[in-house]
């Protein structure tokens, strides 16, 4: 298949709420480079429905999730300002396939990052922090390999953010930041270094990916980080809430 052909069919999935079969079922060798081709196409779809690129997620951050997948390296997805839920704003599932949630940290970039960023480099660009949860919703109707997840614009869907960033200079460090995050009766606990031993070491590794590719992370771009947990599969009525260290909880109400 094609990327057009690729993005096609995720257009459609995503439109009729009707999951598909991985593409790599019938395309074992199916490339990255092909993938994100796929899914540059899929996201213009949204930007020619008047949406705008606000951001970028990064996934399978966790070497936990990497293995569990069967999946070597991270990968990276464009958040749209469609994406952006209000808080306080209940998340609609019936726009969604099977939409997963976990808790991220997500960073404001204060500087342009054009060139080879280490972690203290990537640090010293984060602006601001927020506390965020992450809506994944994978089109795919069985389990998917990376450049599936790829050409699924690694599966963003929908994402809040908490209402009161800080500097990251007024945290304590990122690394060993601690995250719990509540769905009903199940909790899970985190620390920031979950995200490939510290969350800009993860944001580092996007930096120099884009420029490798003579793309940029610009001053005001949002970046998440990467899930801190295993992820919770939504439903009508859930809440979820994410409480971080040194920043304000952040939850996520469906019907």
């Amino acid at each position: 298949m094609t990327p057009h052909a690729i993005a096609a069919a995720l257009v459609a999935a995503e439109r009729d709420r009707a999951p598909i079969a991985p593409f790599t079922r019938t395309q074992p060798f199916l490339s990255a480079r092909t993938a994100y081709e796929a899914q540059s196409l899929f996201v213009e779809h949204r930007l020619t429905a008047g949406e705008q690129v606000v951001g970028a997620k990064l996934g399978l951050t966790s070497k936990v999730k990497r293995l569990a997948l069967g999946i070597d390296q991270p990968i990276y997805g464009r958040l749209t300002s469609r994406m952006i839920l209000p808080v306080g704003e209940p998340l609609r599932l019936d726009e969604l396939i099977h939409p997963r949630a976990e808790p991220e940290l997500a960073f404001v970039i204060g500087r342009r990052l054009d060139d080879t960023t280490d972690l203290a480099g990537a640090l010293a660009a984060i602006d601001a922090v927020y506390p965020a949860l992450e809506v994944v919703d994978s089109r795919y109707a069985e389990s998917f390999r990376l450049p599936d997840s790829v050409a699924d614009n690694a599966g963003a869907a929908r994402v809040v953010l908490g209402s009161q960033p800080r500097s990251p200079r007024d945290l304590v460090d990122l690394h060993v930041l601690g995250c719990v995050f509540h769905q009903g009766r199940t909790v899970y606990t985190a620390a920031g270094g979950a995200v490939m031993g510290h969350p800009a070491a993860a944001l580092a590794w996007l930096a120099n990916t884009l420029t490798a590719q003579g793309e940029h992370l610009e001053e005001g771009t949002i970046v998440l980080s990467g899930g801190l947990t295993a992820s919770v599969l939504l439903a009508p009525g859930v809440v979820a809430t994410a409480e971080f260290d040194g920043l304000d909880p952040v939850g996520i109400h469906c019907r």
